[in-house]
């Protein structure tokens, strides 16, 4: 038996990054790991879907090298050598997180991992078995696709995000079910690379959390694009066949349309992996499979922590890291400052990107907000017109009476590195005189989040 202070369940990014803190403030950490150091975002995740997207990004410019006064002839794009790109990032990365593993002197067990008390864990690989103890143990075992019921994902023509990064094949008519932030990167990604791309999505807009002003704009600069987007519509039927997938499709005015597919890619949500680790017979809070906890990610358990997508949304690998840093830190007796949801920025890297952080307008309005709004345009921006990217906007939503920002939300090029300005201001409460007076470098992108702010207060200066 080895005994521990700390026991970490999960090597994705929340937990991974609970056990590095934990090791930095003097505790002996395990972690424990069935598959691949780094989780799913790193190895079939956040990482290597960037990779994917970076490479549709760059055969886009090329596609367009006359915009900027270019010539590129030939040109042509193979899924085989982009997917081996993709899997070599994530190789990189996973051999990293090893790396600081050994660096911090955190004892790594390869194993699936099974809660047999608050303060005991079996690790059990190729029929052997070891029981690990601690004081403490972080859950952080992540989560999978949901599949359709009545269509589960075979991954030949019915693919998840995971068969999505390592096709068979390249997709020439493809269906994508769902526009969260999945749906709408691979649907991005395979559009910019040459397949024929319908996005099928059950609400009223496309990227329903986002703000209905980003919505509206997303859907028209990606039908632009050639892409076919069904919103208020349901997939009623879906069949994988020898040679694509039939679907029938349910419209908002009622009708149902039989279409025809190669593949179909499911984005539906995700389902907690919380299955077979011990939890049922400890007696564990739940609220719809996902655990509850405290704001220091405490289980109703003592000793028994969770973090990251097995928890309460918003189901974000940035949002696991920083849990973990909280439980780690609350573990070894400091005392940490809980995570206020509506600081918590979210991104999409389609084309163009996507980026938010707090309250839509909608929603400050519901919550009882008298609102200030500014909105300026990419079209306004030298730097987004000498990029060739003058295509978006950055939209600023202000309590009215206290200047508080309650929300900023954008959508074009670059925007998912922007957003992290407004995130810092709403995390140190900054007022709208704040972003006022500050001073943004010219020529930026950044000097639209600027403008957006004087536009909410009549001042806007370059529009």
């Amino acid at each position: 038996m080895s005994d521990y202070d700390l026991i970490v369940l999960g090597s994705g990014p929340g937990g991974y990054v609970a056990a590095i803190r934990a090791a930095q403030l003097g505790l002996k950490v395990a972690i424990v790991e069935r598959e691949n150091l780094g989780g799913i975002c790193l190895n079939w995740g956040c990482i290597p879907t960037k990779a994917l997207l970076r490479s549709a990004e760059i055969y886009h410019y090329m596609q367009h090298a006359g915009d900027y006064g270019l010539t590129a002839t030939n040109i042509s794009a193979g899924i085989d050598a982009v997917v081996k790109r993709s899997r070599g990032v994530a190789k990189q990365l996973n051999q990293g997180v090893t790396h600081l593993m050994k660096k911090n002197k955190i004892t790594v067990y390869m194993g699936d991992g099974k809660l047999t008390a608050a303060n005991k864990l079996t690790v059990t690989k190729d029929g052997k078995s070891e029981e690990l103890t601690a004081k403490n143990i972080i859950l952080a075992t992540g989560a999978r696709a949901r599949d359709l019921p009545f269509a589960p994902a075979d991954g030949k023509r019915i693919w998840t995000y995971r068969h999505a990064m390592v096709p068979p094949e390249m997709p020439k008519k493809l269906l994508v079910i769902g526009s969260g932030a999945i749906g709408i990167e691979f649907a991005s990604f395979y559009n910019d690379m040459g397949a024929e791309v319908t996005v099928v999505e059950m609400l009223d807009r496309i990227v329903p959390v986002e703000d209905a002003d980003v919505s509206t704009f997303l859907e028209k600069a990606l039908t632009k694009q050639g892409m076919t987007i069904m919103t208020g519509a349901g997939v009623e039927e879906l069949k994988a066949t020898a040679t694509g997938v039939s679907a029938k499709i349910k419209g908002k005015d009622g009708k149902v349309i039989a279409s025809e597919f190669t593949h179909c890619i499911v984005a539906i949500g995700i389902v907690p992996n919380t299955e077979n680790i011990g939890l049922e017979a400890l007696g564990v809070e739940m609220d719809r499979g996902f655990l509850k906890t405290d704001p220091m990610c405490r289980t109703n358990v003592p000793g028994l922590w969770a973090i990251g997508d097995i928890t309460a949304p918003p189901w974000l690998a940035h949002k696991a890291s920083h849990e973990g840093v909280i439980a780690a830190e609350a573990i070894a007796g400091g005392h940490p400052h809980a995570m206020d949801p509506k600081n918590i920025p979210g991104c999409t890297y389609c084309h163009p990107q996507v980026a938010s952080v707090g309250l839509t307008e909608a929603k400050a309005k519901e919550a009882g907000y008298d609102v200030k709004v500014g909105n300026f345009p990419f079209l306004g921006n030298g730097k987004a017109i000498a990029l060739g990217e003058a295509e978006g906007f950055i939209k600023t939503v202000f309590d009215a009476k206290t200047g508080e920002l309650l929300g900023a939300h954008m959508v074009g090029a670059e925007v998912t590195e922007l957003i992290q300005g407004y995130t810092i201001g709403k995390t140190a409460e900054l007022v709208e005189a704040d972003f006022m007076h500050a001073v943004f470098p010219h020529p930026t992108l950044s000097e639209m989040m600027h403008e957006s702010v004087l536009g909410a207060y009549g001042k806007m200066l370059h529009m």
